[in-house]
This record gives structure tokens, C-alpha cells and sequence, in this order.
């Protein structure tokens, strides 16, 4: 199990591979804006930059993939509910269930296996579910474990509870994915507005280089390309945070 979805831990493939890629569009950078080499290689450094911000992605993104899967690790809970299993055999039953949709090694089945694994040591379902809230810092997971705990507290519906559960998160899925529909074209409309200073000055340097050459090897010229990529770096987070939308 993760123990916090909020932090993802790189594959040492994945560590290398992401680094690099900043690394190279670091030096890029360095050369467009400085064209020296000790520009190019102080630049390299925005691959760690660059970890920084992919890991976030990455967590947010798998954080979407554990909602997508809880709901239908409800949907087989629910099943084995109206089956006649007990609230505990039903998440055994629902793992099996789970394993003929998604890989053994998927999200959903990994963290309910867990649950069965908690419940065969003696802990209730109730902390076990929260801990997967805890851990995951999912609201739907959070809403979900803070409303099963009350309904075994008080002999409440367990079964209706967890069919309004799952169409409200159903209901929540589809509105999600229907705005990251819409915003869908303004992010690659924002991306592209982002490349195209960078790909103006590209295509000055290497077809006009006369034009660009005052602001190259002096202090000036390094001191006013400084403030640029400042802020053309400020402008692309800028822009990254007004296009990131919570559900």
C-alpha cells in the first residue's frame, strides 16, 4: 500500500529519465538565452525543478486514477452486500470482483486487499477505511469512510449508504471529466502561447543572429535576457496555476 498518495516516489527509470528531460530542456534554454556553455550548464539545474513539479502531477493524477477505481470498488462492494456476504467478507469478495476488471497490481486492488488484510488482524472496517483516507486525501474517500463509520455507530443502512455514495461520486466523475473536456483545447491553446517566445527567439538565433547579437556576451545583454526568462518562468507557472481546476 502508499502510505501517502500525496507524494509520489519516482522509479529509479522514472527518476532518470524525467531528470534528463529537464536537463536537456534546461541546456536549450541556456543557449537560447545566454549562448554560453556556463549558461547552458547553470541551466541544467531546472531538471530538479522539473522533478518538482512532475511529482505533483504525477500525485495528482494518481490520486484521479484512485477515485476512478474506488467508485467501482464500491459498485463490487455493493454487490457482495446484496449477496448476502457480511460488510467483512464483502470487501474479500469484492477484491475478487475487482481483479477480473483491473491488474492485480492496480490501485483498488491493492488498497482493498489491504483492508481484508487489516480486518484478518483484528482491525474494525471502519479504521481501516479511514486509514485509507488518511493516507489517499481523497474527499470522496474521506466522505465515504466519516459516513460508514456513522451508519455502524447508529445500525444505519450500510447498503443504501453505499449506493448513494456511488452515485454521488459517479455524479461528481462526470462533471470532472466534462470540464477537463472544455478546458482540454485551452490547455494546449495556453501551452502553445507559452512555447512561442521561446520558439521566436529560437528561430532569431539560428536565421537572424545579427538582430539578437547586442544582447549576447555583455552584461547587459545578460542582464536583460536574465529578467526576460524570469519572467516567461513566471508567466508559465502563472498561467499553469489558472488553468489547474479542483473539482
Amino acid at each position: 500500500m502508499i502510505k501517502d498518495y500525496n507524494i509520489y516516489q519516482y522509479s529509479k527509470k522514472e527518476q532518470a529519465g524525467y531528470f534528463l528531460l529537464g536537463a536537456v530542456f534546461g541546456a536549450i534554454t541556456g543557449y537560447v538565452f545566454y549562448d554560453s556553455i556556463p549558461g547552458m550548464v547553470l541551466l541544467t539545474s531546472y531538471a530538479f525543478a522539473y522533478l518538482r513539479m512532475k511529482r505533483k502531477e504525477l500525485a495528482q493524477k494518481r490520486k484521479w486514477q484512485l477515485n476512478l477505481e474506488f467508485r467501482d470498488g464500491l459498485l463490487s462492494l455493493l454487490a457482495a452486500l446484496n449477496a448476502g456476504y457480511s460488510v467483512e467478507n464483502a470487501f474479500a469478495q469484492a477484491v475478487a470482483d475487482l481483479k477480473l476488471m483491473y491488474s492485480s497490481d492496480a490501485l483498488i486492488v491493492r488498497e482493498f486487499e489491504g483492508i481484508v488484510n487489516q480486518i484478518n488482524m483484528n482491525c474494525t472496517v471502519e479504521d481501516a477505511l479511514n486509514d485509507l483516507a488518511s493516507r489517499s486525501d481523497v474527499e470522496d474517500i474521506i466522505n465515504f469512510s466519516e459516513v460508514f463509520a456513522t451508519a455502524k455507530r447508529t445500525g444505519g443502512d450500510i447498503i443504501k449508504i453505499i449506493r448513494n455514495t456511488c452515485n454521488i461520486i459517479s455524479d461528481k466523475i462526470e462533471v470532472k471529466r466534462e470540464i477537463i473536456t472544455l478546458i482540454t483545447g485551452k490547455k494546449f491553446e495556453a501551452d502553445i502561447m507559452c512555447l512561442v517566445p521561446f520558439f521566436i527567439i529560437l528561430y532569431l538565433r539560428l536565421f537572424s543572429g545579427d538582430f539578437l547579437k547586442p544582447l549576447y556576451h555583455n552584461i547587459f545583454g545578460v542582464l536583460f535576457m536574465s529578467f526576460i526568462l524570469i519572467l516567461y518562468y513566471a508567466l508559465f507557472r502563472l498561467t499553469r496555476k489558472i488553468i489547474h481546476i479542483e473539482v
